[in-house]
């Protein structure tokens, strides 16, 4: 009855509802709004001009991995079906069951883990979202789309079959252009670019930025933004500050904002990834882009509410949390499920720029 009551699927929904509360927020969940549906009928996912999205197809009938208790970073993909899990062992339930001996200092550590792993399980539930979301807004060379290698496979959904958006919305800079030549390059005549061509295709006004500070830091040295700066201040010699940078690229580019993004994730080989990669820069409208459309999991469909010994709890709109009890050896499965893809409707309204090789 103690593992039925505390780790139930209701009481791990309950404790990350409390986690969840304190987290920041990843840029994509403003930018595209989690919604739900049932099932995931691609044709209601848009992209340019609203054409449904292109995708390579995939089975669902594969069984979730276990990670190790330790472990953080795994994430297991079946696109767009997303499932991991993680035991309590007969050993970990051992040591849990001490919590009868109420002195014992060990016990709550113990719990605490569990509820940890869990979290940590959903975290990365999040981080599929977030990826999936910075792949579109920052489509590396152009090429937009959600690309993710799971088990040697490579499963590839395509926003922009016709290259249009490619042709029409990226600007690819070369040469002296670049922003890593700081004696040379414009980035006001850049921004404004993009700007234009993306306000005489579609009417939109771009004006936020969005970098991470790698890209950022490339704008210090610039001359173009040195001399507008000490023009502008009435400084003979100067040091800009961040706030200085953004501030003169406000004024002279017509921006409401300027964005620095600096998280992080592991992929699945456990290696660090920026969500923003180096060297590009993201001009968007005000307001949302999109939607991150969650779909109904195999365990929401057909586990939650029936009258199995699985329990199904849902989180975060559409991430499914299943415990399941198994019988030999004595273990307690737990899993995070999601279908997560974004729909991308105002992409025609949105430039990126490729500023340098970094």
């Amino acid at each position: 009855m103690l593992f039925d009551g505390l780790f139930s699927a209701a009481a791990i929904a309950a404790n990350w509802t409390e986690h969840a509360s304190n987290r920041i927020p990843y840029l994509g969940e403003g930018l595209f709004p989690a919604q739900k549906r049932g099932g995931l009928d691609l044709s209601w996912i848009k992209g340019s001009k609203g054409i449904p999205i292109s995708l390579m197809p995939t089975a669902f009938d594969a069984r979730a991995t276990f990670r190790d208790r330790i472990g953080l970073e795994k994430i297991e993909t079946e696109m767009p079906f997303f499932r991991e899990g993680f035991k309590i062992k007969e050993k970990d339930r051992q040591d849990i069951l001490r919590v009868e001996n109420s002195n014992d200092p060990y016990v709550q550590g113990a719990i605490n883990q569990v509820f940890d792993d869990a979290n940590n399980l959903l975290e990365g539930a999040l981080v599929v979202g977030e990826r999936e979301r910075m792949q579109l807004l920052f489509a590396r060379d152009g090429n937009v789309g959600i690309t993710i290698v799971a088990n040697g496979v490579e499963y590839v959904y395509n926003y922009d079959p016709a290259g249009t958006w490619k042709a029409n919305n990226y600007f690819a800079l070369s040469g002296q252009a670049m922003w890593s030549d700081a004696e040379h390059s414009d980035p006001f005549n850049d921004i404004q670019t993009a700007q234009d061509a993306v306000n005489a295709n579609t009417g939109s006004n771009l004006r936020i930025a969005v970098m991470n500070k790698a890209t950022f830091k490339l704008l210090r040295n610039n001359a173009v933004i040195k001399n507008r700066f000490l023009s502008k201040s009435g400084l003979a010699l100067g040091y800009m500050s961040d706030s200085d940078i953004i501030a003169v690229l406000k004024d002279v580019a017509e921006l409401d904002g300027v964005i620095l993004y600096d998280k992080q994730f592991r992929n699945e080989n456990k290696q660090a990834r920026k969500f923003v990669p180096d060297g590009y820069v993201a001009l968007i409208p005000t307001g949302t882009l999109g939607s991150t459309w969650y779909g109904t999991t195999p365990e929401e469909a057909d586990l939650m509410n029936k009258n199995t010994e699985a329990q199904v709890e849902l989180v975060e709109t559409g991430i499914a949390i299943t415990t399941i009890p198994q019988k030999h050896p004595v273990n307690l499965n737990i899993f995070g499920s999601e279908i997560v893809l974004p729909s991308y409707e105002r992409m025609d309204e949105v430039a990126l720029l490729k500023v340098a090789e970094m």
